[in-house]
């Protein structure tokens, strides 16, 4: 079948805007390669002890969270004054700033390489405005698809931007093993690393790039009263009578009801905040960050710790087809009870790998069931309700509060690992196995939060949604 010009529209509109997502995932899992490095050149040669220096190495690494909270607390803000388009362009040009700066912190600060320990505070700043950018693109980017995708296509298109963040998680996965391959540990100790965090210039700038020639949203545009120009946006994405219809809908959206926060009850509120700590508790962001580092806690040496990351990272991409394809046939509930069922047995499993000791293939099997349950289920579908559950008249500041609560989460998970890994007293009885029989109970009191609470969107108009909310 023959693609309507409409339908292309919104696809290239929709590629453009999954970029944002791209360089989530790719900041997500860029440090990843880098950990060990990080350590070598700015905590061990302070000579800390051991809570200290776990606790200053669990923060340096997780870093950029601070700045996905502050970037998704403000995105709505940013979003809803300077338009879905201009946060986007904002946050490229943080990608492309951060991306030079935590690969050389010493930048006008002293000599490359040479200021050891005292390059940790300008590292970190930089990481924190990367993760700015990160929080606003978490926001944006999958808001922008939702208000141009039509009603039937619109799970489907949401879910391209999670595609977007795990190619760019197994995209880094490849560049760094790539880096690492050239050299061994000391290299990377000195140099490799810096190529890993640096290497994400080059698609910030591309997306900053094409942002230039893409239209704001029809929604965003008729909040600022930009009527016309909503329209002409709403016709190079569907047929005009149904252009004509839809504009009259999103006007009535938001002329009959107020922009407080809890117009539309406190339940709406709660539930899009509960998704994205759920997402979050899981502990996916902790495989994610310190993959390489758990199949050396399993004793793969280090190029083939990079290579299992890969395996790991290919299976992300795989199952997140599965949601894509599955999202607007089966629906929002079905995957994510089904996905939370997996990760909860798949982390319970990785744990008694690690507590029993048996090294070798069970716990890639298993860190693979679990890549495959979330990338199925809680990594794509999460951010297709988030962008669908709000009304159109709190979407921004509702949207923006769930964000920055799923970032706060992501770093209580990210610190928390570092520090229950190297907990001695911790290993002494689970063998590194205690974090994962954690994430093993949240993946399943994930699954029954969405089975008691989450209603089904799919097929619904975003206007329609919020008759869910005003009816209770």
């Amino acid at each position: 079948m023959s693609m309507t010009k409409g339908q292309g529209s919104v696809v290239a509109l929709t590629l453009v805007a999954t970029l944002g997502g791209l360089l989530f995932g790719y900041d997500t899992a860029v440090i990843s390669g880098a950990v060990k490095s990080i350590d070598a050149n700015f905590i061990d040669p302070q000579g800390l002890e051991e809570t200290a220096r776990n606790s200053l190495s669990g923060f340096t690494i997780a870093s950029a969270l601070i700045g996905c909270f502050i970037g998704g607390a403000i995105a709505g803000w940013v979003g809803n004054h300077l338009g879905r388009k201009g946060g986007l362009i904002m946050a490229a040009v943080l990608f492309l700033v951060s991306a030079v700066g935590s690969a050389y912190p010493e930048l006008g600060f002293g000599t490359i390489g040479q200021m050891g320990p005292d390059a940790l505070t300008p590292f970190v700043v930089y990481r924190i405005l990367c993760g700015i950018g990160v929080g606003m693109a978490s926001l944006l980017s999958p808001l922008y698809i939702a208000e141009i995708a039509p009603p039937d296509a619109r799970g489907r298109l949401v879910a391209y931007n999670q595609m977007a963040i795990v190619g760019g998680i197994v995209g880094v996965y490849f560049v760094n093993w790539a880096i690492a391959t050239q050299g061994d540990q000391a290299w990377l100790d000195q140099t490799g690393w810096r190529y890993m965090l640096g290497s994400e210039a080059i698609p910030a700038a591309l997306f900053l790039l094409l942002l230039m020639g893409v239209p704001d949203t029809p929604r965003w545009l008729v909040l600022k009263g930009r009527t016309e120009q909503a329209l002409d946006v709403l016709k190079r994405l569907m047929p005009e009578p149904t252009a004509q219809q839809t504009l009259s809908e999103i006007e009535g959206s938001l002329v009959h009801h107020t922009d407080k926060l809890f117009s539309f009850g406190a339940l709406v509120i709660f539930i899009g905040i509960m998704l994205s700590v759920f997402q979050q508790l899981v502990g996916i962001n902790a495989v994610l960050y310190y993959a390489p580092m758990i199949f050396q806690n399993i004793g793969a040496a280090n190029d083939s710790a990079f290579l299992q990351t890969v395996i790991v990272g290919a299976a992300n991409v795989l199952f997140t087809l599965v949601a894509i394809f599955t999202v607007d046939r089966w629906g929002r509930r079905p995957l994510l009870v089904c996905g939370g069922l997996i990760m909860a047995a798949a982390m319970v499993w990785l744990g008694a790998v690690f507590n029993m000791q048996a090294l070798g293939s069970m716990a890639l099997v298993a860190m693979v069931l679990y890549v495959a349950g979330f990338a199925m289920s809680w990594g794509p579908v999460v951010w297709v309700l988030l962008s669908e559950i709000f009304p159109n008249a709190i979407k921004g500041q509702a949207l923006a509060i769930a964000v920055a609560a799923q970032w706060a989460a992501n770093w209580v998970v990210s610190t928390s690992f570092k520090m229950m890994d190297g907990n001695s007293f911790l290993n002494g009885l689970f063998h590194h196995g205690f974090a994962y029989y954690l994430y093993g109970a949240m993946s399943l009191a994930s699954a029954l939060f969405v089975y008691y609470l989450v209603p089904e969107t799919k097929g619904r108009k975003l206007e329609e949604i919020q008759e869910l909310w005003h009816k209770g």
